[in-house]
């Protein structure tokens, strides 16, 4: 090819290159960005975007202390003597912000401490306004701002279900007594029916249960639909590869009123029922299609030197079909994991991470920085399994593309 020919090609994949770049960036930099915000503070999110960790942070707080105390106690707080706010002891007592919404409730001679801006009247408004205070007084005080760097408190909290006003770490380190009243501040805690802990063990009861037993049937019935000779086979696959279509909403109430009937409502085995029932018609379509394209005359050699079927499937057909069986089980186990719908139904006691997250959730939006570490945690083995056994995804659509 002479160079004019490849300064043509060069320039006209020019457009194809450049629409790949900017795909890729649109799903790096918010993943990016969503996991640098799983390692920051509340406060540090709050006073600043999370591309602010690869420059200078700004000193948290500062605009919060100019608004409601510099009038008061200075530009410095030195300015009332009994009350230095760059004094370390004074600060001392005041660790948390709640205890500090108390200290402003008393009045200072005679008069309200705080008119204009008013008092926060509640402890969310207290955690919002005066949280960004004390972490200034505490730099005024010469203590280590730590709003600029990455902690591991965002997980930590997640996997314990924390939902104070600070977090859990701090907390138990001060010894906070409603702290104290839920959790042990120990390792015993990771395991609380509250965090993501307990969660991660409830999906992972749900999902291998639920990804086996249609592996298992999908395999029995598909080498039937391929190498049994019955009436009515074809109908029936042809059924089977409908059936796909069904959305599941449509059958969750009959299902449900029929658990409350049999007595296995909220519990596993009932999700898992529901798991492989919706996941036979499309295992039994993958693995039909798969080893019905495999040689007959190997069947046909195993018949001849008195095999039954079940043996030929056993020693034959499930080692052949391994390619199948990985790429179904991938597809299986990803759509078990990240079910949210079912897992809410039919599991109400037992919490999966897809509902788990969303019970995190404080109503009065609290605890909001959490989610960022308990998504990246509910993610975490889906991302390994796939990156594992990428290669088998492809294998898998090609299977179920080849016709018997």
């Amino acid at each position: 090819m002479n160079p004019l020919a490849k300064l043509n090609t060069f320039f006209n994949r020019i457009p194809l290159h450049l629409a790949v770049v900017v795909m890729c960036l649109l799903w790096v930099i918010p993943t990016v960005g969503l996991f640098i915000t799983s390692f920051r503070s509340r406060q540090a999110v709050r006073e600043s975007g999370w591309w602010t960790v690869f420059g200078s942070q700004p000193v948290v707080g500062q605009s919060e202390y100019n608004t409601y105390c510099a009038s008061c106690h200075g530009a410095d707080g030195k300015e009332i003597a009994n009350a230095d706010l760059s004094d370390p002891a004074v600060l001392a007592k005041y660790v948390r912000a709640i205890n500090m919404l108390v200290y402003l409730r008393d009045p200072a001679q005679g008069h309200p401490q705080l008119t204009n801006p008013p008092l926060p009247s509640n402890a969310t408004e207290a955690q919002s306004i005066l949280a960004p205070i004390l972490t200034y007084m505490g730099t005024r005080a010469g203590q280590k701002n730590t709003t600029g760097q990455l902690t591991l408190d965002n997980y930590l909290d997640a996997l314990v279900g924390y939902k104070g006003t600070a977090n859990y770490a701090s907390d138990c380190a001060n010894k906070v007594p409603s702290t104290l009243a839920i959790y042990n501040c120990n390792a015993s805690d990771l395991l609380n029916q509250a965090g993501m802990g307990r969660a991660f063990i409830n999906t992972i009861i749900v999902a291998i249960p639920a990804t086996l037993l249609p592996i298992f049937f999908g395999a029995l019935a598909a080498y039937a639909f391929a190498w049994l000779d019955f009436k009515g086979r074809h109908w029936m696959f042809a059924l089977l590869v409908g059936l796909q279509i069904v959305p599941l909403q449509m059958v969750l109430v009959p299902i449900a009123r029929l658990y409350v009937t049999l007595g296995i409502q909220s519990t596993f085995l009932a999700i898992w029922l529901f798991h492989t029932g919706f996941g036979l018609p499309y295992a039994i379509y993958l693995m039909r299609n798969f080893i019905s394209s495999l040689p007959r005359e190997i069947f046909e050699s195993v018949y001849l030197d008195g095999a039954n079927h079940w043996v030929a499937f056993r020693s034959m057909a499930l080692p052949l079909a391994m390619p199948a069986i990985a790429s179904l089980g991938i597809f299986q186990f990803l759509w078990v994991w990240n079910d949210f719908l079912v897992a809410k139904v039919f599991l109400t006691n037992k919490p999966v991470l897809t509902v788990q997250i969303t019970n995190l959730i404080d109503p009065l939006g609290n605890n909001w920085n959490i989610l960022t570490g308990a998504a990246f945690l509910s993610f975490l083995l889906p991302m390994i399994v796939f990156f594992v056994f990428q290669r088998y995804f492809a294998r898998g659509l090609l299977s179920g593309s080849v016709k018997g």
